[in-house]
């Protein structure tokens, strides 16, 4: 499906990319983390996505690592 010539795959990519550097403007490192996480979970959706898994893999991998460092410090309470 495409939209104005941007498939629904770039417009997950769009949105993720929004979402991360939205998480930047955040002064709230807890909410950091929450719209950060958000990114990166779209971020893991668009490199599954993508039309060969060889292309989206260091995107998978890349934002999994981010997930999870995110997930860690807010379980920890230690953000």
């Amino acid at each position: 499906m495409e939209l104005s010539g941007i498939t629904a795959t770039e417009y997950v990519g769009y949105l993720a990319s929004f979402m991360v550097l939205l998480s930047f403007m955040m002064k709230e490192l807890k909410k950091l983390r929450l719209v950060n996480m958000t990114g990166c979970i779209l971020f893991i959706s668009y490199g599954f996505l993508m039309p060969s898994l060889r292309i989206g893999l260091p995107i998978i991998i890349a934002n999994g690592a981010i997930l999870a460092v995110n997930i860690y410090y807010l379980a920890s309470k230690k953000s």
